[in-house]
């Protein structure tokens, strides 16, 4: 089964922070030292997040619906779209502050200043990848180094003191999670709300003939 694969990217990240008793819902919780250079450095985090959207979205629109690639680039933008709607609705509704602004990783239901639970990028990223994943993994296992990219994500934004231990676990969770669902659809969501030229593509479209 390819599922219990996915689980490689929650033990990855899982593995990523000192393995010693912390606070918080699930006991993991505590502060990095704070680290904001070098690959962590929060401007490699933005360039991850919106390079994967611009790959993720360019790529849809570049081969539309008409292949395989085409198909699991529209069904990696509904995932990723989804995701990032249920991480804001989370985010709103737990209102828990960032390691940045309190030691105490307790902190829920403080007002819309705390935006920690669960990371929104780490769920994005996740919800991008997971279906190239689900589609080619099987048959061609690198494909599963993608998950390296929410990894490396999941702590950068724990050295950078933007997130707890447990909201990049739940953020990667939610991506996969949606991204598992978006990948075993009949057929791409959003993709079927646009015009019938988006299921074409560019690549398609002024392909020459021969």
């Amino acid at each position: 089964m390819r599922k219990p694969r996915f689980m490689l990217l929650l033990l990855a990240l899982a593995l990523s922070a000192p393995a010693f008793a912390g606070d918080g819902p699930f006991g993991i919780d505590h502060r990095l030292h704070y680290d904001n250079s070098g690959i962590w450095k929060r401007s490699n985090q933005n360039i991850l997040m919106y390079g994967t959207i611009v790959a993720v979205g360019g790529g849809a629109l570049a081969f539309g619906d008409q292949d395989k690639l085409g198909d699991t680039f529209w069904r990696s933008v509904d995932a990723t779209v989804i995701a990032s709607l249920g991480a804001e609705a989370l985010k709103y509704t737990f209102q828990r502050e960032r390691p940045s602004q309190t030691s105490d990783p307790n902190r829920f239901f403080e007002g819309s200043r705390g935006r920690s639970f669960p990371s929104g990028e780490v769920t994005a990223i996740t919800a991008a990848v997971t279906p190239f994943m689900a589609n080619y993994g099987e048959d061609h296992p690198a494909v599963y180094a993608l998950a390296l990219l929410p990894a490396y994500d999941a702590v950068a934004r724990m050295k950078t003191r933007g997130h707890w231990q447990s909201d990049v676990l739940a953020g990667a969770a939610l991506g996969a999670g949606v991204g598992i669902w978006a990948a075993h659809r009949k057929s791409p969501l959003i993709i079927g709300w646009l015009p019938g030229g988006f299921q074409v593509g560019y690549v398609h479209h002024f392909k020459p003939e021969p």
